[in-house]
């Protein structure tokens, strides 16, 4: 029961979270949401910033799951372009949270967190190992240094043009994906 309650409220949060973003989201509004009163939210989750801790958790083991699953003999950037389509699908359902980058108490709580910053190591490992692998095979741009690929693509998980298509209700999601994955992996320029 307990754990059940913690997985609501952990889903309230994370939607919550891809709606509002962190600055507006409320613990009331969780509560709420619950159908749970407020001291109840805190007998789990001591502040909001723990909150938005465990929602991010939640997403980090979700996104392990899915490398997970990848099969282990696809190619490298084949890897990659799923990685980046599966994060890009769970923002435009409304499932990716939108935290604020500049937020000291919530960057601290994340900081904090074993569980995140566990998550967050392996995935930048596994990444960054399909990102090396694929530039040294000649399908990613090899005078680009891995770290600034891999925030790249992190960056997709939060990237605004999902919205801005989305909003102006000219393409599925599907295409949206597609649209935006061509532009991230093959650029903006003509080829011949």
């Amino acid at each position: 029961m307990l754990l059940a309650r913690e997985d609501a409220i952990i889903q309230s949060v994370n939607r919550l979270l891809a709606e509002k973003g962190y600055e507006s989201m409320t613990v009331d509004e969780v509560a709420a949401d619950v159908g749970i009163a407020k001291a109840s939210l805190y007998k789990h989750f001591p502040s909001k910033e723990d909150l938005a801790a465990a929602a991010m958790v939640s997403v980090m083991r979700r996104a392990q799951a899915f490398l997970d699953a990848l099969p282990a003999q696809a190619a490298a950037i084949e890897k990659l372009r799923s990685v980046v389509r599966w994060t890009m699908g769970l923002k435009l359902a409304g499932e990716m949270p939108s935290l604020p980058s500049q937020n000291s108490s919530l960057r601290t709580a994340l900081m904090e967190s074993r569980d995140y910053m566990d998550g967050l190591m392996d995935l930048s490992d596994r990444l960054g190992a399909w990102i090396e692998a694929a530039q040294a095979q000649g399908a990613l741009n090899p005078k680009i240094p891995p770290v600034a690929v891999l925030y790249t693509l992190y960056a997709r998980a939060c990237d605004p043009v999902l919205e801005f298509l989305k909003m102006g209700d000219l393409y599925s999601n599907d295409e949206i994906v597609t649209l935006v994955l061509s532009t991230c992996f093959d650029g903006l320029n003509a080829r011949s």
